[in-house]
């Protein structure tokens, strides 16, 4: 049965005079703890390292009304993300997680044995505004959870999270090399996400935005049925161009892709809240559950009937996460 660790239990303690600040889960639970660096007001980086003895689910929650977008970089072992709502996001290693939360309830979950370190980035939305105008503003959500992004980590990326992983030994000067290198990596990850300045005067019309983000919803409420860009772009009044261009503008994917990460995203959850994979598939779209396992362990790189759902017990969970 898995273990659930509320925020209560995690004790804080500074690392020497370092800055750095240690969450330590209690002993019983393993070698669980998180190490957390303020660069500045709303900036801050966190290295943690996870290894419970047993499956392990750890509360989470961000500050009423606040908004945060967070860079997960994967270094070792894999885990999830489940939001109160259901969303799930996976983080595995070699993989880079990008997403954004706003007063958001959800939890951490982590397989017994199995050794789990990632790399955070956690930048709030008024530096995002600070430095990105209003296009930072809409990379949050109105409430909840949302996943921008979930990549194979780039070499660029992997060398900033290789210099923000360890620590320099003189406080002052770490200080601006940590700052250096967190800006550095946001800047790369932000790239992909918001559309160069050369490009604003390109920007969609709100019309257009909002029939581009009725075209995400229908995928949402419809991703069990055989959904085609002809009748996308029908349901919301947009030509294929547009709709194309919209999606690659507003959420930098294709809408292949975009209904592809919600299908795996939402059928990791029905597995792991115990579904059979072949109830799992055609609830997603898949009439064939040996398609859908071809799709599914191409995406995640594991098979559906690795991830272990509370058939009389907890869930062993372990997916793609923030």
């Amino acid at each position: 049965m898995a273990q659930r660790i509320a925020r209560a239990d995690v004790r804080q303690r500074p690392l020497g005079g370092s800055g750095w600040v240690r969450q330590q889960l209690p002993p019983a639970v393993g070698e669980c703890y998180a190490d957390r660096f303020e660069l500045e007001p709303g900036l801050a980086v966190v290295r943690s390292r996870y290894g419970p003895v047993d499956d392990l689910v750890e509360e989470n929650a961000s500050a009423d009304g606040a908004s945060t977008l967070v860079v997960t970089l994967g270094i070792a072992g894999d885990s999830g993300y489940v939001g109160r709502d259901g969303t799930c996001i996976g983080f595995r290693a070699g993989h880079t997680a990008v997403s954004s939360f706003r007063n958001n309830v959800g939890e951490r979950r982590y397989q017994a044995g199995a050794l789990v370190s990632q790399l955070r980035l956690l930048v709030s939305e008024p530096l995002l505004v600070r430095y990105l105008g209003e296009p930072g503003r809409a990379l949050m959500p109105e409430a909840g959870v949302r996943q921008l992004a979930w990549r194979g980590t780039s070499p660029a990326a992997a060398a900033h999270a290789a210099a923000l992983a360890r620590s320099a030994g003189d406080p002052p000067q770490e200080a601006l090399d940590l700052h250096i290198h967190a800006l550095s990596l946001l800047a790369e990850q932000l790239r992909g996400l918001t559309p160069p300045l050369a490009q604003a005067p390109q920007r969609l019309r709100q019309a257009d935005a909002e029939k581009i983000e009725r075209v995400r919803d229908l995928m949402a409420a419809q991703m069990d049925r055989a959904l085609t860009v002809g009748y996308l772009c029908t349901a919301v009044g947009l030509s294929e161009s547009k709709l194309k261009q919209g999606l690659r503008q507003r959420f930098d994917t294709s809408p292949h892709r975009m209904l592809l990460e919600m299908r795996m995203q939402r059928a990791w959850t029905l597995l792991a809240s115990g579904s059979q994979v072949a109830q799992a598939a055609w609830q997603v779209g898949y009439a064939h559950p040996s398609n859908f396992s071809a799709a599914f362990t191409r995406f995640f790189g594991r098979t559906p009937k690795s991830v272990f759902g509370p058939r009389g017990g907890a869930g062993r969970e372990g997916t793609p996460e923030a």
